[in-house]
């Protein structure tokens, strides 16, 4: 899952980045909210972390030109901003709403609930097929067999089992799976989708990934 923290309190930034990244997510953290703006609209995340109070333009105020432009991302405030008043109109524009100081955990948590309700996703085990992963035990089944995964190749596996019966181009991999600052190319991305083909697919007669040449990958039970 992409993060973007748009955040302008270093020592919080940081905290929240470490935290984050130790959890598997991949973040962008963005340190204004006019630097926020622009990466939110040239890029795309899962769900954006926005602080209220921020320089050159308030998290408020980025929430509603995003909407304005019809990009939906998840967004929760995270402010220290407490009045029922501010809760009331940051959820007027915002998807959730945290106040500092908050707990990591909670944290986290609301973060994949924003998600899992941005892409519909009513059971928390993902399931193609006889393929089941589960994002929180990090565990991965085929078949009830237990397979062992790298973390990229869980990222991975997730991402493609969430757009299943979609193809995914290496350039939708790169941006959701990699850093912004990460330099990352095709080749690669072959090499991952490869070693998680054997995997997934090498023992069993009906293959779940599917390469479209010049296109990208699909994940599907078709």
């Amino acid at each position: 899952m992409k993060i973007l923290l748009i955040e302008d309190d270093e020592k919080i930034g940081e905290n929240i980045k470490e935290y984050l990244k130790k959890e598997n997510f991949r973040v962008d953290w963005a340190k204004d909210g006019e630097e926020g703006y622009y990466l939110a609209q040239n890029n795309k995340y899962d769900v954006l972390i926005v602080d209220w109070m921020l320089p050159k333009m308030s998290g408020i105020e980025l929430i509603k030109k995003l909407r304005e432009k019809d990009i939906l991302t998840p967004a929760l405030i995270l402010t220290a901003k407490s009045d029922l008043e501010d809760k009331l109109e940051g959820l007027s524009v915002a998807d959730d709403y945290l106040t500092k100081p908050f707990d990591f955990e909670e944290l986290v948590a609301r973060i994949k609930a924003l998600f899992r309700r941005s892409k519909n996703i009513k059971e928390n085990i993902l399931k193609v097929d006889d393929l089941e992963l589960n994002p929180d035990t990090k565990e991965v089944r085929r078949g009830g067999k237990n397979i062992e995964l790298t973390a990229k190749q869980f990222e991975l596996l997730k991402y493609l089992m969430i757009n299943k019966g979609k193809i995914v181009t290496p350039e939708m991999i790169a941006n959701n799976l990699w850093e912004m600052d990460e330099e990352i190319n095709s080749n690669v991305i072959n090499v991952y989708i490869s070693h998680l083909r054997k995997k997934i697919d090498k023992d069993h007669e009906k293959k779940l990934i599917k390469t479209y040449r010049g296109m990208g990958f699909k994940l599907s039970d078709e």
